[in-house]
């Protein structure tokens, strides 16, 4: 089932509609790779309606993540992020609270470990985010005054 039809899916389960912003929104938002704040999605969807706002941008998003088609990350700085699951296998992200630098990473034995933690705690697994915070290296060359 497509992302599309998911996400209208969604919407009637919860009384509500496919707007025309809604469905600019959600293909702007699936049309682009990578970590995204409500600004670059907005300035992705304006490309395609000019007519598009920043409230409405940031509502539609927010039920996009409950549709279970998008996942938020929050910066070190504050600043929400969102990347898209479509096509998306599982990964845990290193986050640099320098320059705000994101690497993907998986790990098999880390995924393990929280298999066991779930089991342990006897909680059924839906779902887990991982961010590890730190200095990427050009960070740490640039505190260290090396350039």
């Amino acid at each position: 089932m497509n992302e599309l039809v998911k996400f209208e899916n969604y919407l009637r389960a919860h009384g509500q509609k496919m707007t025309r912003p809604r469905r600019v929104i959600l293909e702007a938002f699936l049309g682009t790779e990578g970590h995204l704040t409500i600004d670059d999605i907005l300035r992705e969807a304006k490309k395609i309606d000019a007519g598009i706002g920043q409230a409405t941008v940031f509502r539609t998003i927010r039920l996009i993540a409950s549709a279970g088609l998008a996942r938020e990350a929050l910066q070190e700085d504050g600043a929400r992020t969102f990347e898209h699951l479509a096509d998306h296998p599982h990964h845990d992200h290193l986050l640099c609270v320098g320059c705000g630098k994101v690497i993907e990473f998986l790990n098999p034995s880390i995924e393990k470990e929280q298999q066991n933690i779930f089991a342990q705690y006897g909680f059924e697994p839906r779902g887990h985010m991982m961010e590890l915070l730190g200095l990427c290296p050009e960070c740490q060359a640039k505190e260290r005054g090396e350039h």
